[in-house]
């Protein structure tokens, strides 16, 4: 039984995780309730093999796959753009299917030439604990709209009854978690979940979930968009995208390595290389079912540090739970109506405790004084990229958007080029 809910609290927390991404880019793209229950039903399934593939295949930690961020940013840049450049927005869709597809291909070659090791390498303390601060950084203005209710009925002010909500929700997530019963306080999302969703029931804050008439069990569909359409410009932007999502990989080993080792669980030697050659098929799945593309998310450390669960064969099992809903469109309709502002409020405490293995890994600094600096100009640069609007960017291209626009991906890369300038100059000296 114990291990049941603890499967069940990781299925949880993946589904409040990565329920956003799927669902605001189907809104994005105008697609109705069957399309987007579709949508969601083929991220779900790829998700679910992905975290399979990988504590099997590829690095064996239990780290949950999730929309990477950054093709969540490509479809958001190409439904302006995609229009114009290929003519419809389900000319769009395609296009960004065969730029996944060409990115697993891309993982699979970085990986086979071990370029990926080389790359790991560069991921020193001040890298890592600047990308976990940019991380939380950047998240948490998503968390915190979410959390103040801000388009979610239509009105993008305040909503002090939602607010009002999601404390009572965060300071119960926080409390149960602490001080709740010994054999239960690790199932504190899952409680939080049922907890949440349960009084935007009683509020009248949820919608009324339409099932319309569909088969009790449906296979997701393969190249749902149509087939993919390929360009130069889409493979730039791949190239591109492949290149930092290694630096989400990388960084999100490492760290769950680390919180793992705090636990005083024995860790293998990383697996750089498999983890990349996996995530190359991963990329491949996504492409051909037309969904979201994975990347192992880091947040699965800060699950991991608030409810003590290590074990590898809790997250196997909520793994197969989400393939195995996938299956079920209604299910997957029922999904589809989980408040957003509970998502945020049930994982809220969890990204947040990610700035914690941060300090622990500036705490590793040897040099200190220079390194200092390093990560102050790094927050500087990244933290600032995130205040810029995206309209500022529509005239330049999307490649370069893509990195100026991210102040995650800026602020890591930044830091990684400073910290290497640095280093040659010592050895020059």
């Amino acid at each position: 039984m114990k291990l049941f809910f603890s499967a069940l609290q990781w299925l949880a927390f993946i589904v409040a995780s990565s329920i956003v991404a799927p669902i605001a880019i189907a809104s994005i793209y105008g697609m109705d309730l069957v399309e987007t229950a579709g949508f969601v039903q083929r991220t779900f399934l790829v998700l679910g093999l992905s975290s399979l593939l990988q504590v099997y295949f590829g690095h064996r930690l239990p780290i949950n796959e999730g929309p990477a961020g950054l093709w969540w940013g490509v479809f958001i840049i190409y439904a302006g753009l995609g229009p114009t450049l290929y003519g419809s927005g389900e000319e769009t869709l395609r296009a960004i299917q065969s730029g996944i597809l060409i990115s697993g291909i891309l993982f699979m070659i970085l990986s086979v030439f071990g370029i990926i090791d080389r790359i790991s390498k560069l991921f020193t303390p001040v890298v890592t604990g600047v990308y976990l601060i940019l991380l939380v950084s950047q998240l948490s203005g998503s968390f915190l709209k979410g959390i103040l209710g801000i388009g979610y009925r239509g009105k993008y002010t305040v909503d002090l009854k939602i607010l009002g909500i999601c404390v009572v929700l965060i300071i119960f997530s926080f409390v149960f978690s602490k001080k709740g019963p010994r054999a239960l306080k690790q199932y504190s999302v899952l409680f939080s979940l049922a907890l949440g969703w349960g009084i935007f029931a009683l509020f009248g804050l949820t919608d009324p979930i339409q099932v319309p008439s569909a088969h009790i069990i449906s296979v997701p569909e393969s190249f749902a968009f149509g087939l993919p359409t390929f360009d130069t410009g889409m493979v730039a932007t791949s190239v591109l995208v492949t290149l930092l999502l290694l630096t989400n990989l990388i960084a999100s080993i490492r760290v769950v390595e680390q919180v793992l080792k705090a636990q005083e669980v024995p860790v293998e030697k990383t697996r750089y290389r498999p983890a990349g050659f996996i995530a190359g098929i991963n990329q491949l799945l996504a492409g051909l079912f037309s969904a979201v593309a994975s990347v192992p998310i880091s947040g699965a450390a800060g699950f991991i540090a608030t409810t003590k669960i290590t074990s590898r064969l809790p997250f196997i099992l909520g793994s197969i739970f989400l393939i195995s809903i996938s299956f079920f469109p209604h299910v997957m309709i029922f999904v589809s109506a989980l408040p957003t502002p509970v998502g945020y409020a049930t994982v809220f405490i969890i990204f947040a405790n990610l700035m914690v293995p941060a300090f622990q890994e500036f705490d590793l600094i040897e040099n200190k004084s220079s390194s200092r600096l390093i990560i102050a100009f790094s927050l500087f640069v990244g933290i600032g990229a995130m205040f810029v609007s995206a309209e500022a960017f529509e005239q330049i291209s999307p490649i370069v958007a893509s990195i100026l626009n991210n102040g995650l991906i800026l602020g890591t890369v930044v830091s990684i080029f400073i910290e290497q300038l640095a280093i040659r100059f010592e050895k020059l000296g």
